[in-house]
């Protein structure tokens, strides 16, 4: 077997060039997508004329600017039907109120269990939906403003019992559940884990069960082991890491290292330290403003974050936790690339990463996430 050894300053260049080559690895791995989503929506335009506005549902309450109206003085209200088993009902009865008592407005869900209440004037709306054969959804007050459009969240409608029904104000961590149930249809494209993402601005706080439930989820999903398996091949061909050597021992050795290096992470930043921290770890899509205030928004969440409480505040749970993770990944890395420039450098550019996330997640992610647009959050 032939080893190939490198003087210690190549190596150093290897090891910088390497961390480069993965932060723009993951940021490429997501800006693949716009490439196909520009095309489709090349090709579409050509046929579909005029038909551009597009339906945002989801099973969240969530505000956003209307994207087919963007000075628009009226707003719109949407949302999706689903059941208990977070599969969605056809022929629910939804029901719009005004506080203001202008007349009430009436619309069936369709095949995909969607609804929508368009051309709305600024007020303050109810919304009712029902079922045959099942339970009563009753949303809190929805407050529009011009130009806005809300997505509604949690309508699950239970099988009825009597005289059962299901309210917004019944049990958080029953909604919070159903959330996390359509979180983790999320992907890109129907393919990318989109899981972290809520559409929902007033979704109900995490408790840690389905905090490690969604790490769980993005730790074993195929995508994180092939994201791995790609790093490695990489660093396997270019003798990154040359103690590792060649040969299949030496692909092993540099696969689970960067395996081991996203789940340390995820386990760490998004369950165990928040968990103990009370911080939820999703990215909360903001929708609204300026593209310079979602820019600044999707920067500034990288270090802030949202509590368990609703308020917003130092995001401790990422920033700990992206540090910790590559204190540990000292571990199990070639001795000659331990050391603290291992954890900081490693640091820095998972969180610069975690920036072009954020800005995928706000200004992308939802027109081709497949669960955004079907009814998830």
């Amino acid at each position: 077997m032939v080893v190939f050894r490198f003087p210690g300053g190549m190596v150093s260049r290897l090891r910088r060039f390497d961390l480069l080559f993965k932060a723009g690895f993951k940021l490429t791995f997501s800006i693949i997508p716009i490439a196909v989503q520009v095309a489709l929506v090349v090709v579409l335009a050509g046929f579909s004329g005029m038909g551009f506005a597009q339906q945002t549902n989801s099973a969240g309450v969530s505000r956003g600017v209307l994207p087919d109206a963007p000075g628009a003085v009226t707003a719109r209200i949407s949302g999706t039907v689903l059941d208990t088993n977070g599969d969605i009902i056809e022929g629910a009865q939804v029901k719009l109120t005004a506080k203001d008592g202008r007349p009430e407005q009436v619309v069936e869900t369709k095949g995909d269990g969607q609804f929508n209440f368009p051309g709305l004037t600024p007020g303050v709306f109810r919304v009712t939906v029902t079922g045959p054969g099942m339970g009563t959804y009753s949303s809190l007050e929805i407050r529009v403003e011009a130009g806005e459009f809300r997505i509604v969240s949690g309508v699950v409608l239970a099988v009825a019992a009597a005289s059962s029904s299901v309210t917004v104000s019944g049990d958080s961590e029953s909604i919070a559940e159903e959330e996390v149930k359509v979180e983790i249809q999320q992907r890109v494209l129907g393919v990318l884990p989109n899981f972290y993402t809520s559409y929902d601005w007033n979704a109900s706080p995490l408790r840690p069960k389905q905090k490690f439930e969604l790490a769980y989820h993005a730790m074993t999903d195929p995508v994180a082991f092939a994201g791995a398996g790609v790093l490695a091949t990489y660093e396997h061909l270019n003798q990154v890491y040359p103690a590792y050597e060649y040969g299949f021992e030496g692909f092993n050795h540099r696969f689970w290292a960067e395996y081991g290096n996203d789940a340390i992470s995820r386990v760490l930043t998004s369950a165990v330290l928040p968990s103990l921290f009370h911080q939820d770890p999703r990215y909360f899509y903001k929708g609204t403003g300026s593209v310079r205030q979602r820019t600044q928004y999707a920067i500034v969440s990288v270090v802030v974050c949202r509590g368990d409480n609703g308020k917003r505040q130092l995001n401790i749970s990422r920033l700990l936790g992206t540090f910790a993770a590559g204190a540990v990944s000292n571990l199990y890395y070639p001795a000659a690339n331990r050391g603290a420039s291992l954890v900081l450098t490693t640091g820095l550019i998972q969180s610069a990463g975690n920036v072009g996330n954020n800005l995928l997640r706000e200004f992308l992610f939802k027109q081709i996430s497949n669960q955004a647009k079907n009814g998830g959050n």
